[in-house]
């Protein structure tokens, strides 16, 4: 015997019987252009099978603005206060919110639970808006932002077809303008460590050194995976050297691993840039405080804050406003590494 439904169908249900996931329901429901015809068919069955209705409700209910955005951070306290990448995004925010009237909260979640809180306080409206930082591709917390309709803006993008505001750098690009530095340098043995592959600037820094050392005559190619810390940078450094002894460059998917990378090769007695070439990816601050200076691809990171917060005051003055997707340029910056 089915058990009776109770309660209003939930977005989960819709995408469970229309044989997708949530994301692409949000998706639907929000116009996206990004749906296939057939998909979105499937989608609108089954909203209309169950009834389901859009939560907007809570926007109905929400008769005043409450003057503040987050800045949600799905990180740890660690990483967020040691890479630099974080402190830069949130000068640039506060750079660009300085003038209005709107107050900044920094908020870090970094479980489930954690989640579901913020969920509950964003819910209630009492923000306007919200900028999200470092998203990870299962990342539920966009679309669950989406269905309640709150403004969000990312910094970065889950996939290729991100239906979400968001503003990132283009990361494919320069990946492959660092290794093509190095195979122009004369650099052949080139190797990279990447990021958490869960997460799309990852992949597309892995996406750019592959298609670099593709068209590298006589190069090889070896990966070794990082998460972004210099610990998973001086590991997978060690981790590529047993691999293959003469390699002669790597290039670290963030300027943070950069640094763990060039403690192993020091340790193991290989010279910078004479032996190993070393380039890196941010230009963070401690790209120059490194021994020797790092050559690394700038992505204008405070730039990234800035354009977020005028991306989400535009929606907020505009609520009809299209979805915004910016792709910011990169740049390589060449110091002593390599």
């Amino acid at each position: 015997m089915t058990k009776a439904r109770t309660g209003q169908p939930t977005l989960e249900e819709v995408a469970a019987l229309a044989g997708v996931g949530r994301g692409t329901v949000s998706r639907v429901i929000n116009n996206s252009p990004r749906v296939k015809d057939t998909t979105r068919h499937l989608v609108e069955q089954a909203i209309a099978q169950l009834g389901y209705v859009p939560n907007r409700a809570a926007r109905a209910l929400a008769g005043s603005r409450t003057d503040a955005v987050a800045l949600v951070i799905p990180e740890t306290e660690k990483r967020f206060f040691e890479e630099p990448y974080f402190s830069d995004i949130v000068h640039g925010v506060g750079d660009a919110l300085a003038d209005t009237d709107l107050q900044l909260l920094l908020t870090l979640v970094r479980t489930d639970k954690e989640r579901q809180r913020f969920l509950q306080y964003a819910r209630a409206r009492r923000v306007d808006g919200v900028l999200l930082v470092s998203v990870h591709g299962s990342d539920p917390l966009p679309d669950l932002l989406a269905e309640m309709e709150m403004p969000t803006v990312l910094s970065g993008r889950r996939s290729g077809d991100e239906s979400v505001s968001y503003v990132d750098s283009d990361n494919v690009g320069g990946a492959r303008a660092a290794v093509r530095h190095l195979a122009e340098s004369g650099r052949r043995e080139i190797a990279t460590i990447t990021g958490p592959l869960d997460m799309y600037v990852a992949q597309c820094r892995l996406r750019g050194y592959e298609e670099a050392v593709g068209d590298t005559p006589g190069g090889g190619s070896w990966i070794a995976h990082g998460d972004f810390t210099e610990e998973s940078g001086r590991r997978a450094m060690g981790e590529l050297l047993i691999r293959n002894p003469d390699l002669d460059a790597v290039f670290a998917a963030s300027d943070v691993m950069a640094v763990g990378a060039l403690h192993t090769l020091r340790a193991r007695g290989r010279r910078v840039p004479e032996d190993v070439a070393v380039v890196g990816f941010d230009d963070s601050p401690i790209s120059r405080h490194t021994d020797p200076q790092l050559t690394t691809v700038r992505q204008p990171v405070e730039e990234m804050g800035r354009t977020m917060a005028r991306v989400l005051l535009e929606t907020l003055s505009d609520s009809s406003a299209a979805w915004q997707h910016v792709v910011l340029r990169t740049e390589l910056v060449e110091r002593a590494s390599g």
